[in-house]
């Protein structure tokens, strides 16, 4: 009698919603694999439905989904892509968000609020994902709020090594748009040959979302081509006040470099008319057709780190490897 095979060897799949197929699919040629055949589209009355193609039983699955807008559209297929995968019977789940919908909502600043980004981890955790793997995240303690493995991966060195490359010839200062990313801006200088610092002070209302006013330059810029770092960019209007009072302070250029180009609403056209000559972001999040057309904003793909990124996951390296040298 011919006893019963099992093997041993894992199986690495990867899987795209349809928020962001691009990223996905250049990940997955990274990793010199084809995404798993997926059916996905959405009843008459909105609701959603996702089947496999493809059997999951015993895979490491790696489900990617940028919360692009509209953001609770895409966070609902997330979920319920995982819970096909769980219900499919794969080994481990992982969760790839390239960005993370609502982690601006990390705290509560008045009574009543909630803390949504919270709220979205635990929903990953019940939909069924063993671990999270998120890029440039908007405060580092959301890593806490998902009950197991959060890999955070860093853009900062993808922007920093162009950037350098680019204007490292040229007299910089490194400008955080408030002071409570001075942090991100103090690594930023360490890789720009210790360029100095400087921020923008401003006050924001927390009852008008999206809103800020940018009050006066903190450093010195004089004569200087200006970093202008942030993890994103939605509306662009604290960043673009923030362009317009380094050029006023007699900067000798602004370069903006963010991670997310959310670019809601007005965010191309303010970044179009701002003093900033540059604007670098990433492909976490897609350009819109107007903002692809404009010269000045320049994308860097995430994909070769996010696929560096799962290659450890599943052969149990080290994604912290990756950052040594961050701090």
């Amino acid at each position: 009698m011919t006893g019963i095979h099992r093997t041993t060897e894992k199986n690495l799949m990867v899987f795209s919603g349809r928020a962001h197929p691009a990223l996905s699919e250049e990940v997955a040629a990274n990793l010199g694999i084809s995404l798993v055949p997926t059916q996905a589209y959405d009843f008459a009355n909105s609701e959603t439905y996702v089947r496999f193609d493809e059997s999951v039983r015993g895979c490491d699955a790696f489900v990617i989904q940028s919360h692009v807008a509209p953001v609770n559209q895409w966070i609902m297929e997330h979920l319920i892509m995982v819970d096909a995968l769980k219900r499919g019977s794969a080994k481990r789940i992982t969760v790839v968000l390239p960005f993370f919908g609502y982690a601006r909502q990390d705290k509560k600043h008045r009574g009543r609020e909630p803390i949504s980004a919270r709220l979205i981890a635990d929903m990953y955790k019940t939909a069924g994902a063993d671990r999270l793997l998120a890029v440039d995240l908007h405060t580092a303690q959301i890593q806490g709020f998902f009950d197991g493995p959060v890999d955070h991966l860093m853009a900062t060195p993808i922007l920093t090594g162009y950037v350098k490359e680019k204007y490292g010839d040229q007299p910089l200062a490194v400008v955080s748009p408030d002071a409570g990313r001075i942090k991100v801006a103090e690594w930023w200088s360490n890789k720009l040959a210790g360029a100095p610092l400087a921020f923008i002070h401003k006050t924001r209302d927390i009852t008008r979302p999206n809103e800020s006013v940018a009050n006066r330059v903190v450093g010195e810029v004089e004569g200087r081509l200006c970093i202008l770092v942030d993890d994103m960019i939605d509306s662009g209007g604290t960043i673009c006040h923030a362009a317009d009072a380094l050029m006023e302070e007699g900067a000798r250029g602004v370069v903006i470099a963010a991670t997310h180009p959310i670019f809601s609403g007005p965010a191309v056209e303010r970044l179009r008319d701002s003093g900033a000559q540059e604007v670098v972001v990433t492909n976490t999040l897609p350009l819109s057709p107007e903002a692809e057309q404009l010269e000045k904003i320049t994308q860097l793909s995430i994909a070769p780190l996010i696929s560096r990124a799962i290659k450890e996951v599943f052969e149990d390296g080290s994604v912290t490897s990756m950052f040594e040298g961050r701090a």
